[in-house]
């Protein structure tokens, strides 16, 4: 098996895997191998997250926020 040596991981990054790691029982070795596999394996192209997107939205129903919504909620927050 090949190895890989990481340089320069930002301190929130390297705590963020290693808390990953605890919580899944890991090495931090094994948590970095595992979210690289996950993040090549569910990797989607643009046109396929618009898509799955879409899908939710379909599903849920939610109306598009427009400016006017946005800012009445904003001004009923304020009152």
């Amino acid at each position: 098996m090949k190895s890989l040596t990481i340089k320069g991981v930002p301190d929130v990054l390297l705590s963020e895997l290693k808390a990953r790691a605890k919580a899944n029982r890991r090495s931090l070795n094994g948590e970095v191998i595992a979210s690289l596999e996950y993040l090549v394996r569910h990797r989607r192209t643009a046109a396929e997250l618009l898509a799955h997107v879409d899908a939710i939205r379909e599903r849920v129903k939610v109306p598009y926020l427009t400016d006017e919504m946005l800012n009445e909620a904003k001004r009923a927050g304020r009152e």
